[in-house]
């Protein structure tokens, strides 16, 4: 079966691409170093035929509050827009544990009404929602590191590993 995986280039991606490979599929990587761009529309048209499912697991370049929405709208708009004139059978986007329970995050938002498009966007459709991925504790804890303390967040986390996101 050939699967579009969106984001493909990516941390998860990358290992997704590997495990359906492994069970015999053909998933075709759908992200601007492969030449296509979710946002724009560039290559989707010749990356979506024949496909019978797409799996979004894209993420947005900047998390400024509006450039996060935007990128998440118009790329999920024209995702389900090409994936339906492509006769794509199944859509299934990565998202993330608890986004509808913080408004005041930017980027949550925008992936609550990433979903939000994709429950009302006609396709069968799968939401995964996963806590942050083990990979990026580094980040985490550099983000919070000030003259050499680490500041840990207050807000409570359950790492996953990326490779049981993909699986």
């Amino acid at each position: 079966m050939k699967i579009v995986i969106v984001g493909g280039s990516g941390l998860i991606g990358r290992k997704l691409a590997a495990r359906l490979r492994q069970a015999g599929h053909d998933p075709a990587i759908a992200s601007p170093s492969h030449g296509v761009d979710a946002v724009s529309g560039r290559g989707l048209d010749a990356v979506m035929q024949g496909a019978e499912a797409v799996v979004d697991v894209s993420n947005a370049p900047s998390f400024e509050a509006r450039a996060v929405l935007e990128f998440f709208e118009t790329s999920t708009r024209r995702l389900l827009a090409v994936g339906a004139a492509a006769g794509v059978r199944h859509h299934l986007a990565l998202s993330v544990v608890g986004c509808d329970r913080l408004p005041d995050n930017a980027y949550l938002r925008a992936k609550l009404a990433q979903e939000r498009l994709i429950e009302a966007g006609g396709l069968p459709c799968t939401i995964l929602r996963a806590t942050q991925f083990f990979e990026f504790l580094p980040t985490v804890a550099e983000a919070g590191t000030v003259d050499g303390v680490v500041h840990a967040p207050a807000a409570r986390m359950q790492p996953v590993a990326a490779a049981d996101v993909a699986a």
